[in-house]
């Protein structure tokens, strides 16, 4: 499918819409966003916690705006935090401060690097974040392909480029800063404590932590910020050879025309009512352990920009909601994510268990694989992943798979590799704002994926974006 924009003379655009009727036919009509001017005054800087997507963005609009806000990221910047996962995958040693979920770019930037979001945009904003990826060096194709992506190794010089343009116009950028509690006072925000050490005075404060932030969510807890548990969905990882997946998306044309690794989008409804669906599919990529705590486990996708790895993967995921979780307190869904990380952990002995899905069906762990091998980022160990996820949500997958194989020849094919777990594919929790961005707390903003707004680059980006409006609009 292509989209060709054609321009006309002057006068002409009219005419040429009345002689062609065609509903395929219109008229181009993109606003261009405008950031406003700031209208408040600010005793002390604006502080964007956390730099995924959500917060870079935040702080990038008020860098612009002349704000100079102090950036603060528990992380390492990308260059180190790069080193430091690629240290993890090879070893197994893990750094809790710097891996695929903490550090500069987000969890984000170790992922297929989509760019498409499904959120309704009128003002520009989605515009406005590819164009600002393309002025930092992300390819210029993102602006007018269907499904734009960057693929996690431009992600990584694109999300720097940001940061230095912050540092320019005046922002304070501080890496391996972990905002360790809130100064509130009469239910207002005065201050952070950073490294359980240094205070930072500021009355407003941009909280955009990531989905994985869940000593941070404690915290806010215990300051009665308010927040309710909220449905998301778990599930694993499936692969599969990268050409069985192109020649059932293209058909003939797999051989005959140079295209781009398919893609999949899959959607089924269990007979025990939960949803299952493919989530974050990565055509081909790799399979990564994204986790982020000691003796838990989780797996996420990457695909670098060309996409060439000899496997395509996606998550395949089941619903689960606070009636599955342990308790109705805010942390009931973290606690849930938890637990089933940590069998997973457990079940592959500190690496990603692996399994095919015939013996995951029958349940029992996998002594050797068939024509399909593993393409993962991480070390792997064979083990039955049905003890590591609830079992309906088991067999919603289960039964999902042998659906999906209707709508993609082979999916459901025996030594289909399965790697577990994928448990945070959003936030478990949603930090509650009102009509003007605030929490509860006064001068605390929730912004981006890890509080409950957003799900992926653009849309946390484009969050990130409302939420600084919001702050320098009286």
């Amino acid at each position: 499918m292509y989209a060709v924009d054609v321009t006309l003379g002057k006068g002409q655009e009219e005419k040429f819409l009345k002689k062609n009727k065609n509903r395929n036919i219109m008229a181009v009509k993109e606003k261009k966003f405008e950031f406003p001017e700031n209208q408040r005054e600010f005793k002390y800087p604006p502080v964007v916690i956390g730099m995924g997507p959500a917060g870079l963005f935040a702080a990038l609009m008020l860098a612009r705006a002349g704000l100079h806000p102090i950036v603060l990221e528990r992380g390492k910047d990308v260059t180190n935090r790069m080193k430091d996962v690629e240290h993890f995958w090879e070893s197994g040693e893990l750094n809790p401060e710097s891996n695929v979920q903490f550090g500069e770019g987000g969890a984000g930037t170790f992922s297929d690097g989509k760019l498409n979001t499904l959120v309704k945009d009128k003002f520009g904003r989605n515009r406005f974040v590819l164009e600002t990826f393309v002025e930092h060096g992300a390819p210029e194709e993102i602006l007018y392909e269907n499904k734009p992506h960057i693929g996690t190794d431009l992600l990584r010089n694109v999300v720097a480029g940001i940061r230095e343009e912050i540092r320019s116009l005046g922002g304070d950028v501080r890496f391996e800063a972990k905002v360790t509690d809130f100064v509130i006072q009469d239910g207002k925000l005065t201050g952070l404590i950073i490294n359980d050490k240094e205070e930072i005075k500021t009355e407003a404060a941009i909280l955009a932590p990531g989905h994985s932030a869940r000593d941070t969510f404690k915290v806010l807890s215990d300051r009665d910020l308010e927040m309710n548990p909220k449905a998301f969905a778990i599930g694993l990882r499936v692969e599969h050879p990268r050409e069985m997946i192109d020649h059932s998306q293209y058909g003939k044309g797999a051989d005959q025309y140079d295209l781009p690794a398919a893609s999949y989008k899959l959607t089924y409804h269990a007979n025990n009512g939960r949803s299952v669906y493919s989530f974050c599919m990565c055509p081909g990529g790799f399979v990564v352990n994204a986790s982020s705590e000691p003796e838990r486990l989780t797996v996420n996708g990457m695909s670098n920009h060309d996409r060439a790895a000899k496997n395509s993967n996606s998550a395949i995921i089941a619903s689960v909601t606070p009636e599955d979780f342990d308790g109705n307190d805010a942390l009931a869904g973290v606690r849930f994510q938890q637990k089933w990380e940590e069998k997973a952990f457990s079940e592959g002995k500190g690496r990603i268990p692996v399994q095919t899905l015939k013996d995951f069906r029958e349940g029992k762990i996998t002594e050797s694989f068939g024509e399909i091998t593993p393409n993962t980022k991480g070390l792997t160990s064979f083990g039955n992943l049905r003890n590591c996820l609830p079992e309906p949500v088991s067999e919603a997958i289960s039964e999902g798979m042998e659906y999906f194989d209707t709508k993609i020849k082979g999916f459901n094919r025996e030594d289909t590799i399965l790697c577990g777990i994928e448990a945070r594919t959003s936030s478990p929790l949603r930090i509650e704002r009102d009509q003007g961005f605030e929490s509860n707390i006064k001068g605390i903003y929730p912004c981006g994926e890890g509080a409950g707004f957003a799900g992926g680059i653009t849309s946390a980006a484009m969050d990130g974006i409302k939420v600084a409006q919001a702050l320098v609009t009286v």
